[in-house]
């Protein structure tokens, strides 16, 4: 699926591309067709999908950390270059809390608070 927006930055971007790619390739094991889940307000669920794939490479020893701290962590996880590449476009010295800030950083949508149950 071609996002063409131009609201998020290229390291960003590519990682949502790859994701498209990979979610394209898979098979339904179970031949159940199509599903689609809901997701938070203000997020898609490709914004979802990204988030949650560079969280998986986002190990909580890593948190609070910095960019250096998050590359080293994800290295450990093996994390792939899409993923190494977008947290090298983080900036330098600047503390993360939370996988939300570090999507947030790299231009990413987090879900509405307003609209948190």
């Amino acid at each position: 699926m071609h996002r063409g927006n131009t609201k998020h930055g290229v390291a960003l971007d590519e990682l949502l591309r790859r994701e498209d790619e990979i979610e394209a390739r898979q098979v339904d094991p179970e031949g159940e067709g199509d599903r689609t889940f809901g997701a938070p307000v203000g997020m898609t669920p490709e914004e979802v999908e990204g988030r949650s794939n560079l969280g998986r490479y986002i190990p909580m020893v890593s948190l609070p950390g910095d960019r250096d701290t998050l590359i080293a962590g994800a290295t450990e996880l093996s994390a792939p270059d899409e993923v190494l590449d977008a947290l090298r476009a983080l900036p330098p010295r600047t503390q993360f809390e939370t996988v939300n800030q570090v999507w947030a950083a790299l231009g990413g949508r987090n879900e509405d608070p307003a609209h948190r149950p």
